[in-house]
C-alpha cells in the first residue's frame, strides 16, 4: 500500500480572554506517514518520543478507532510513523494534533471523503471544545464555537504583520485534567462580562493591527488567576510590561506561555524566561511563526 504523510500543527488555545473560544496554530508540527497494513505497527522520535506510546493505547490510533465506529466501520490495522515536534503537557496542544491526526487518517484509511469542516466538527466533538482542534483544521487565528446542533462554526484571521508571537516552555508539565480541576463551574456576571468585552477587544485588535487595546485585551478572569497557583511565577509573567510587548498569556491549560509582542522587540521574550527562573524554573523561548494552514494531507509516490 502506498504511504500518506500528513502534517499537523502544535496550537495555543485561550488567548487569554476567548476561554474555549479562541485558538491559534503555531509552527512546531506533529508528522506522520501512515499506510494501510496487516498488523498495528506504530514508532515514534522525536520530542518526547519516550512519552508516545507505541501499541494500541495510542492516541491517534484510538481517535482513529472512535472515527471508524461513528460510522459503523472497522478501522484495520495501520502502520505509523510519528515524528513529533510539539512539547506534551505543556499546553501547546499536542493532544488536538494527536487527535487531529487520528481522525484525518480515519478518514482516509476508509475512503471517507471528508472536507477540512467535516474533521473539524468530528475532532471537536471527540475533544469537547473545538478551540485547540480548529486551530489544527484551519491554521491562523480562529474564533470558534459549537452550535445548536453540534456543528462547529469557525472563522479564521491572520495575525497583523507587525505582530509577532512565540512560546516560553519551561521545565515541568501541568496536565490538562489538573489545570481544569482548579477552576469554578460558575462565575459571576461581572466576571463574564469582563471577558466578553477583553475578547471583543482582542479580535478586533487582531483584525485590525491595533495596538492601543492592548495589553487589556489580553486579560482574563476566567481562568488564569485560578491556573496561577499551579504555575510559578505567572501573576508576575501577566504583569510584565515593557516597550514592545502586546501581553502575555497561559498556553492553553498551560505551563506553557504565549507572548504577544511587535516584530523588532524580540528581547521581549526573554523577561518571561527571567521570572520563570527567579521562581527555580528553568525555561526555553521557541520562536514559532503562526502556521498559515491546518493539517496538509499528501499522497507518496
Amino acid at each position: 500500500m502506498n504511504w500518506f504523510s500528513l502534517r499537523v500543527p502544535a496550537s495555543s488555545a485561550n488567548l487569554g480572554p476567548g476561554f474555549d473560544a479562541l485558538g491559534l496554530a503555531l509552527g512546531i508540527y506533529l508528522d506522520c506517514r501512515f499506510r494501510a497494513s496487516e498488523r498495528l505497527e506504530i514508532r515514534a522520535s522525536g520530542r518526547d518520543a519516550a512519552a508516545i506510546p507505541t501499541d494500541d493505547s495510542n492516541l491517534i490510533w484510538r481517535t482513529a478507532q472512535t472515527v471508524a465506529a461513528d460510522v459503523d466501520e472497522t478501522m484495520p490495522p495501520i502502520e505509523l510513523e510519528i515524528r513529533n515536534d510539539i512539547p506534551l503537557g505543556k499546553g501547546l496542544g499536542s493532544s488536538a494534533a494527536a487527535l487531529t491526526a487520528g481522525v484525518v487518517i480515519a478518514d482516509q484509511i476508509l475512503g471517507l471523503g471528508w472536507k477540512p469542516l467535516r474533521v473539524l466538527d468530528e475532532a471537536a466533538r471527540i475533544e469537547g471544545h473545538p478551540d485547540n482542534v480548529a486551530a489544527c483544521v484551519l491554521g491562523s487565528i480562529v474564533a470558534a464555537a459549537i452550535d445548536s446542533g453540534g456543528a462547529v462554526r469557525a472563522v479564521r484571521l491572520d495575525l497583523p504583520e507587525r505582530f509577532a508571537v512565540a512560546v516560553v516552555v519551561p521545565d515541568f508539565e501541568l496536565p490538562t485534567v489538573t489545570a481544569r480541576a482548579v477552576l469554578p463551574d460558575s462565575c459571576s456576571r461581572a466576571d463574564a462580562i469582563f471577558n466578553i468585552q477583553r475578547a471583543a477587544l482582542l479580535i478586533a485588535a487582531l483584525a485590525t493591527g491595533s495596538t492601543g487595546a492592548f495589553p487589556a485585551a489580553l486579560d482574563d478572569r476566567l481562568h488564569q488567576s485560578y491556573r496561577a497557583p499551579l504555575v510559578p511565577g505567572l501573576e508576575e509573567i501577566l504583569r510584565l510590561r515593557a516597550p514592545g510587548l502586546l501581553g502575555c498569556v497561559l498556553s492553553g491549560a498551560g505551563p506553557s506561555i504565549l507572548v504577544f509582542y511587535e516584530r523588532g522587540y524580540e528581547q521581549v521574550c526573554d523577561l518571561v524566561r527571567q521570572v520563570f527562573a527567579l521562581h527555580g524554573r528553568a525555561a526555553e523561548v521557541l520562536w514559532t511563526e503562526i502556521a498559515p494552514r491546518g493539517y496538509e494531507l499528501s499522497g507518496e509516490a
